[in-house]
C-alpha cells in the first residue's frame, strides 16, 4: 500500500483558527519533549526519585485535561515528588494547590482560577471541573503548590451545541510500558489534535521483568516485580507510565477521553468474574481499587469516581452537530465469556439473547442516546471489535470470545436498533487486539447481512513490541474476513480529521518502536464518505 499525506484542504480554516499559537506552543514545549532522549528517564540508570519533564518535583507526573464540553474541561495534575516510591513522597498531608486558566500561553490573559486540595485518600490528585469557557476555544493551563510551579498545559474545549466546526481527534490504546517506547505519542503531540480517546489498557497489571524489558531500566517501584493487587500496586504502576516524557508531552498537549480495558483491572475480567480462579469477593476488592486508581491517574470527572465496587464509566460527549461519542464500558456489566474464554467457532451460547457485553441498562442508554441524536457522524468510543475477525482453525472458522463475537444477540440488538432509530454515519473506534484493521459492521458476519458502518481498530501504543506490516494473524484474518478492507500489525495509532461530508482516518505506524527516538510515517488514509458505509484506502 504506497504510502502517502492526507488531504487537508477542508481543514485548512480549523487549522488557521488555532494553528499560530499551537505553532508557539509546541516550539515552546520542544524543550519538554527533549527530554524523552535523556537516558537517565527513559533507560539505563535513572533516578529513583522518578525525575521527569515537569518543571517541578512536586509535578513530576505531569498534568492533564479531559472530557471536553462546550463550556467547560476537566483539569488533572496529581503531587508526587518522589512517584516511585510508595504514596509518591506525599505522607499523608493534605496539600492545597491552585489552578488557573488562561488564553494565552504565557498566562498573561486569565480567564479563570481557583483551588483545590490534594490529599491522601485520593492519591494525592485533583480533578477540576472548570466551566464558564468559551466553545470551541484553546486554553492553556497550569498548577501551583507549596511555591512550586506545574508545565503549562494545552485543552481545547468542544464546539457550541448548534456549530459543525471540524475536528481532528487521535485513537490510541494498549501501551504495555516494557515492551518499547511510547513514540506514537511524540508524534500525535506534534500535531495536537483536539482530542485522544484513549480505549483502554493504560497500564498492564502483570509483572514487570526486573530489567524493565526494552525500557532495561531498574528504576521502577518494588511492586513491578509483581501483578497488581491492591491501591498502592495500582497508584505505583500508573506512575511508572506517567513518567514517561512522550506520554506526559501528549497529556499536556491535548484532552484526553479515557475508558478502561481489562488491563487497568486483571486479563479478560468479566463484570464480578476474574481471569483465574480468584473468589469473587476477594476479586471485588480488586476491582475497586484498579478502577479507584484508574479515577484517580485520568482526567475524568466526579461523576466517574467508584463509588465502593460501582462504577458508572459510559458517558456522552456531543460535539456541535457534528458527532456524538457514545464511550463505553465493556468490562463492567458483560456477561461472562463462554466457550473457555478463546478462539473458537460461534454457536448457541454465542447467539444466546440473554448475554451482553453492555448490560440491559448501558444498552437501553446507548439506543435512546442514538434515538435523541441529531449529529452528522454518531460514533461508538470502546474497547473491542464489533466485526467478527475470524480465522481458519483446522477448517473451523474461529472467532473471539471476548470480544462482540461472543454476543452475537447484543450486536444485532445494537446494529438493529441503530438502524431503526436512523442513526446516521455509524463508525465503532476500538483498540484491545494490537493491530489495525478496518471492516464493515453487520449484524452477522456468518451469513449475508448488510452493511451498517465502519469499524476503525487502531493498533497499540507500544503493546506487542515491534510488530511488522502483515504478520501470520494478519494474512489469516483476511483469508477468512472478507468485510476486513485493510489491516497492518505494527505499533502506532489513528489520527482522525472530520467534517461534515467526510471521515479522513490516517493509520500512523512506527517500523520499530525500540528506541525513544524512533520514527512513524502514514501506512494508509482511509476515507469515509458521508451517507455511504463504504471506505476508500489509499
Amino acid at each position: 500500500m504506497p504510502r502517502g499525506a492526507p488531504n487537508i484542504e477542508l481543514f485548512r480554516d480549523h487549522s488557521l483558527r488555532v494553528g499560530m499559537s499551537r505553532r508557539r506552543f509546541l516550539s515552546w514545549g520542544g524543550v519538554v519533549a527533549a527530554l524523552a532522549f535523556t537516558p537517565g528517564l527513559l533507560g539505563g540508570a535513572a533516578p529513583s526519585s522518578g525525575a521527569s519533564a515537569a518543571d517541578s518535583p512536586l509535578f513530576a507526573l505531569g498534568v492533564a485535561s479531559g472530557d471536553p464540553l462546550p463550556d467547560g474541561v476537566v483539569l488533572w495534575t496529581r503531587l508526587a515528588p518522589r512517584p516511585l516510591a510508595r504514596g509518591g513522597g506525599m505522607g499523608n498531608q493534605s496539600v492545597e494547590v491552585n489552578w488557573e486558566v488562561a488564553a494565552d500561553e504565557a498566562m498573561t490573559r486569565p480567564v479563570r482560577r481557583g483551588r483545590a486540595f490534594a490529599d491522601v485518600d485520593n492519591g494525592h490528585t485533583v480533578h477540576v471541573d472548570v466551566r464558564g469557557l468559551a466553545p470551541g476555544r484553546e486554553y492553556f493551563y497550569r498548577f501551583t503548590a507549596r511555591g512550586e510551579r506545574s508545565a503549562v498545559g494545552r485543552t481545547v474545549t468542544a464546539p457550541a451545541p448548534g456549530a459543525e466546526a471540524p475536528m481532528t481527534f487521535a485513537l490510541a490504546s494498549c501501551q504495555s510500558w516494557a515492551d518499547g517506547f511510547y513514540v506514537a505519542y511524540a508524534d500525535m503531540a506534534i500535531r495536537a489534535p483536539d482530542l485522544v480517546f484513549h480505549l483502554g489498557d493504560y497500564i498492564y497489571e502483570k509483572p514487570i521483568h526486573r530489567g524493565g524489558g526494552r525500557r532495561h531500566t531498574m528504576a521502577m517501584p518494588e511492586s513491578a516485580a509483581r501483578e497488581c493487587l491492591d491501591l498502592d500496586d495500582y497508584r505505583e504502576r500508573y506512575a511508572l507510565y506517567r513518567l514517561d516524557p512522550h506520554l506526559q508531552e501528549i497529556h499536556r498537549t491535548s484532552p484526553f477521553v479515557t475508558t478502561f480495558d481489562d488491563h487497568e483491572v486483571d486479563n479478560n475480567w468479566a463484570a464480578t468474574i476474574p481471569e483465574d480462579g480468584t473468589p469473587v469477593p476477594e476479586f471485588l476488592v480488586r476491582r475497586a481499587h484498579a478502577l479507584r486508581a484508574w479515577w484517580e491517574n485520568t482526567p475524568v470527572r466526579r461523576a466517574q469516581q467508584p463509588r465502593g465496587g460501582d462504577i458508572s464509566a459510559y458517558r456522552r460527549l456531543r460535539f456541535g452537530t457534528l458527532a456524538d461519542f457514545a464511550v463505553l464500558d465493556t468490562r463492567s456489566h458483560r456477561s461472562d465469556q463462554v466457550n473457555g474464554d478463546t478462539d473458537v467457532p460461534q454457536n448457541a451460547a454465542t447467539a444466546d439473547p440473554r448475554r451482553s457485553i453492555l448490560g440491559a441498562t448501558q444498552e437501553r442508554w446507548l439506543l435512546d442516546g442514538l434515538d435523541s441524536s441529531r449529529a452528522r457522524w454518531n460514533v461508538l468510543a470502546h474497547q473491542t471489535p464489533i466485526a467478527d475477525l475470524a480465522r481458519d482453525d483446522d477448517g473451523q472458522r474461529a472467532v473471539s470470545m471476548d470480544g462482540w463475537s461472543g454476543y452475537e444477540a447484543c450486536r444485532t440488538r445494537v446494529l438493529e436498533g441503530a438502524r431503526a432509530r436512523g442513526a446516521t454515519n455509524l463508525v465503532s473506534v476500538v483498540g484491545d487486539i494490537h493491530r489495525n484493521v478496518v471492516a464493515d459492521l453487520r449484524t452477522t458476519y456468518r451469513r449475508e447481512s448488510d452493511t451498517l458502518g465502519v469499524e476503525l481498530a487502531g493498533t497499540s501504543i507500544s503493546s506487542g513490541a515491534d510488530g511488522e506490516d502483515s504478520d501470520d494473524s494478519d494474512r489469516a484474518l483476511k483469508a477468512a474476513s472478507p468485510h476486513v478492507r485493510f489491516g497492518s500489525a505494527q505499533r502506532g495509532y489513528v489520527l482522525n480529521r472530520l467534517s461534515r461530508d467526510r471521515w479522513e482516518a490516517e493509520f500512523r505506524v512506527a517500523d520499530s518502536i525500540g528506541s525513544a527516538s524512533d520514527r512513524l510515517h502514514t501506512r494508509a488514509v482511509v476515507t469515509i464518505a458521508a451517507g455511504r458505509p463504504d471506505v476508500d484506502i489509499v
